[in-house]
Parts: structure tokens; sequence; C-alpha cells
């Protein structure tokens, strides 16, 4: 059993003003049997968690956020969802580890951000079962994400949260871990001089304790879409499904479209990044 965490409860100041969640801000489209319809961007994560293996998913919301409950309903094809409420905005991991009660020791965790699209389609598959892994992109500013710095054998060193001068291109896009590590990561998170906003310096810590992680450089290419700038980009940018996606998009009919595009600061070819 995977879960699969898609912490949205965020403000999403940096896109509005909306009238709606920005996790079902419109990119895109997907087909109901003949006829097309918009396809919100969180879809596209919800996806990719299903091809990795996910068949139950949280969405952790704010209060005011009910409209991606009536979006999704109970589940979409054989994966069931739940909805869990983080009362306010206070960092992702606080938003991941809200969904705690729910998760297993012997479960699977997938977490992402839903306000982004990224390829390939199935390279959540990639990352292994037993041990904390991170899904990397190549990007051309890594100093704008979470950028993951590697040892030779794929382990990671150190995570540089929205570093200046990051000494990696490689960023996380998303995570997998075993039910086990999710929540030895909740506790160290929960001793009183932690409390950390962001999950690369929660990582940091966990790797200082003695845990360990890997990097899994299967990504090509990586967009956020939770600005303005990076949504006009993604539409710009929109095509039809890729070819590489096409075969795994038929055997999923219920969420059949795919967006090809990179942010401003992202890099399709990892044999390009310096």
């Amino acid at each position: 059993m995977t879960w699969g965490i898609l912490p949205a409860g965020g403000r999403g100041s940096r896109i509005q003003p909306l009238a709606f969640s920005k996790e079902l801000l419109p990119v895109g489209s997907r087909k109901e049997g003949a006829v097309e319809r918009p396809c919100a961007v969180s879809e596209y994560l919800v996806e990719r968690m299903i091809h990795g293996g996910a068949d139950k998913i949280c969405f952790v919301i704010s209060p005011g956020k009910s409209d991606i409950m009536e979006y999704y309903g109970a589940g979409i094809g054989d994966a069931s969802f739940a909805y869990v409420v983080q009362p306010q905005p206070a960092g992702l991991c606080d938003a991941i580890f809200r969904a705690a009660p729910l998760v297993a020791d012997s479960e699977m965790v997938i977490v992402g951000l839903p306000d982004t699209v990224w390829f390939p389609t199935t390279a959540l598959a990639d990352l292994p079962d037993d041990v904390l892994s991170f899904l990397l992109f190549p990007v051309e500013c890594p100093r704008f994400f979470d950028a993951v710095v590697l040892d030779a054998s794929g382990h990671v060193e150190e995570i540089q949260v929205k570093q200046h001068d990051a000494s990696s291109n490689w960023i996380w896009g998303a995570f997998k871990m075993p039910g086990r590590v999710f929540h030895e990561l909740r506790t160290l998170w929960l001793a009183p001089d932690r409390r950390d906003e962001y999950i690369g310096t929660l990582v940091n810590a966990f790797l200082a304790t003695g845990g360990a992680a890997i990097g899994v450089k299967a990504g090509k290419s990586y967009v956020d879409v939770g600005t303005l700038n990076g949504y006009r980009e993604a539409i710009g940018l929109l095509s039809g499904p890729r070819s590489d996606d096409r075969s795994v998009l038929e055997r999923l009919p219920a969420i059949e479209a795919s967006v090809s595009g990179v942010h401003s600061c992202s890099h399709t070819n990892p044999a390009e990044v310096r």
C-alpha cells in the first residue's frame, strides 16, 4: 500500500488573485469520452503518483479549500482519496506530517508538489522502496529550488535550500520513503529545537543523525506552475502528449493529457547541465 501526499494548504500568494484553489488552475486538457475539458494542474501529479504505485491519495488542504474535495471526490479509478486539514500555512513539513495518522510503518509514502508538472510521467517508478529517495531534475537556476548534492555513489550529502551559490544543478521534484522513515522524520521534526519549514533542512538534520537518503537522476523536465510567469510559460509551451508518454496515458484514460515545457530556469536535457 502506498500513500501519495499532496500538500495543498498554502495561500498561493505567488499567483493570486484566483477565485479557486491554485491546485485547480487549468493547465492543458483531458478527454472524457469524446469531450475534452480543462485539466487542473494537480491532476498531473496525481497521475504520476498513481503510475508510481500510489493507491491512496491524501490532499492536505486549508479550511477554505473545499473546492479540491468537490473536484476530486472519493477517488480516481482504483485510487481512493482522503483529505486532511492544515489549520494555517506553516511550511511543507507541517503540511505533510498532518497526514501522519493515516500512514502505517509498513506502507510507502510519496510526496510531491501539486503546482508542478514534470516528465517523464513514470519517473517515480525508478525510486526504490527501502530508503528515503529523491527524484531529481536538472535546472539552470538551482538557487530558486532545493538543490541536492550527491556523493559518487548517489547518496545525498546535503540539500541546499534556495541557496544562492548552490553547488548542484539537480533539484528534487518529489520524494519517496517507507512509512517507518516518514515517522522517523516526523519525530525528529517534533523535537523542541526543530519544527523546520523546509524538508531540506529537516533531511540535513536526519543525515547528521545517521540517516540515509539517495538521489535518482531520472527527471528530464520540471515546471513550477505556482507563479504567474511559470503558468504563462507552461501555457505557451503546451503541446500534445509526448511520444514517450502517450502509451502510458492510454493505459490510464481517467487522466489523459500531459504538458511539455520547462520553466525559464529549468533544463530539459541532463547532458547539457554543467
